[in-house]
C-alpha cells in the first residue's frame, strides 16, 4: 500500500525529533517513529501524517445517528472517518479503524465537497467513525473549503474532545455542530481506561459550549463509570455550562478488549432521572423500545417524536409553540 505523507500543522522541532502540538499528548517523535495515534511521523525532522484524504468509511447517515437530536433533527448527513485515534479505548465500538490501517480511498477535500453537494437531502459533512482531530489537517481543509464556498452546508464532528485549544479555537471558525464523548467523571477511568486525560476534555467542551451547537455522548460502562454519583458530577457540569445541552447516555455492550455485561437497563433509567435534575434533556441510547422524543422541559408538549431514526417534527423554530420556551433546537 502506497503512503502518501502530509505535513503536519502544529508541532515543533527539537533536534531530530518532533515534538506535536495538536492534541494534549504532546508526543515527542523520534526519527521514522509515530506518536500514539499511530498516523503522525517524523520523517528528517518534519511532522507527516499519512491519513490526509484517506477515506475508510463514506455513508449518508440520518444526523440522529452521530446523535445529534437538537441539530436539524430529521436530516440527512455525508458521514467520512479515516483511521487512527489518539485514545486506547479498551471498549472501542470502531478499533477495526481505530487501531489499524484500514484499507481507504483518498479523497481530495475539492472531490470530497463534489461528492457531499451531489447527494440528495445532505446538509453537510460529518467528520465521524474515527478520530477527527488526528484527521486535522484534513478535516480543516475541507472545512474552510466548504464553508467558504457554499456556506449553507454544515460541518460537524464527532470527537473525543481530545484536541489542544489553539488548533480547536482555529477549527471551531468552521464548525456548525458537535457531539462530543464524555467518557467518565474520573480521572483514573479516563488514564486507565482511555489513557486520556478529563480536565483537557472539559476544556473543550467548556470553549465549544456557545460556538457551535454541543450535545455530549456518555457510555455507561457496567460498575466503572455508571453510578449515580457519577452521573449527578457530570451532568452538574454540564448544565453549569448550559443547561440545555443534550446529554446521549449510552448502554455499553462488551467490545474489543473489555468483557464486561452490558450495564443494565434499570442503571441506564436511574442515570437519566440523575442527570434530568441539572439538564433540560437527557436521551438513552444502545435502550430497546425507549422513547427517546423531545419534550418542552417547561410545559411538557411533545415538540419532536423519534422511533429510531425516524422523526415527527412539530414545531417550526426554536420556540415551543404552546408556551414560547426557547429550546435552543436548531431546526
Amino acid at each position: 500500500m502506497i503512503i502518501l505523507l502530509t505535513e503536519g500543522y502544529f508541532y515543533e522541532k527539537q533536534g531530530e525529533k518532533t515534538r506535536c502540538l495538536l492534541c494534549p499528548h504532546h508526543c515527542t517523535i523520534a526519527p521514522d517513529k509515530f506518536g500514539i495515534c499511530s498516523v503522525r511521523t517524523n520523517t528528517d525532522g518534519i511532522l507527516q501524517t499519512i491519513n490526509y484524504g484517506e477515506v475508510t468509511s463514506l455513508a449518508l447517515d440520518p444526523i440522529e445517528k452521530k446523535p445529534l437530536y437538537h441539530f436539524h433533527p430529521g436530516k440527512n448527513i455525508l458521514s467520512v472517518g479515516t483511521f487512527g485515534c489518539n485514545f486506547s479505548c479498551s471498549f472501542c465500538q470502531n478499533y477495526t479503524i481505530a487501531h489499524k490501517r484500514a484499507r481507504s480511498e483518498r479523497l481530495s477535500p475539492e472531490r470530497l465537497i463534489e461528492v457531499c453537494r451531489k447527494v440528495e437531502n445532505n446538509i453537510g459533512i460529518a467528520f465521524t467513525y474515527n478520530e477527527p482531530t488526528i484527521w486535522y489537517e484534513y478535516v480543516y481543509e475541507t472545512a474552510r473549503k466548504l464553508k467558504e464556498q457554499y456556506p449553507e452546508y454544515k460541518i460537524v464532528l464527532v470527537t473525543n474532545g481530545y484536541i489542544a485549544r489553539e488548533p480547536l479555537v482555529q477549527l471551531l471558525s468552521y464548525v456548525d455542530g458537535m457531539n462530543i464523548d464524555l467518557k467518565s467523571f474520573q480521572k483514573d477511568y479516563y488514564k486507565e481506561i482511555c489513557g486520556g486525560d478529563l480536565e483537557a476534555v472539559l476544556e473543550t467542551i467548556s470553549e465549544a459550549v456557545g460556538k457551535c451547537h454541543v450535545e455530549i455522548t456518555t457510555l455507561l460502562v457496567n460498575g466503572l463509570n455508571d453510578s449515580p454519583e457519577e452521573i449527578e458530577k457530570l451532568a452538574q457540569f454540564l448544565g453549569s455550562l448550559d443547561k440545555n445541552i443534550p446529554l446521549h447516555l449510552s448502554r455499553y455492550f462488551p467490545s474489543y478488549k473489555l468483557a464486561l455485561p452490558p450495564t443494565e437497563v434499570e442503571k441506564m433509567v436511574t442515570g437519566k432521572e440523575v442527570a434530568q435534575s441539572y439538564l433540560n434533556y437527557v436521551y438513552l441510547g444502545n435502550v430497546a423500545n425507549f422513547d427517546n422524543s423531545t419534550f418542552c422541559p417547561q410545559c411538557g408538549r411533545l415538540l419532536i417524536k423519534r422511533r429510531s431514526y425516524f422523526t415527527q417534527i412539530f414545531m417550526s423554530n426554536p420556540i415551543c409553540p404552546d408556551c414560547g420556551f426557547d429550546t435552543k433546537i436548531v431546526i
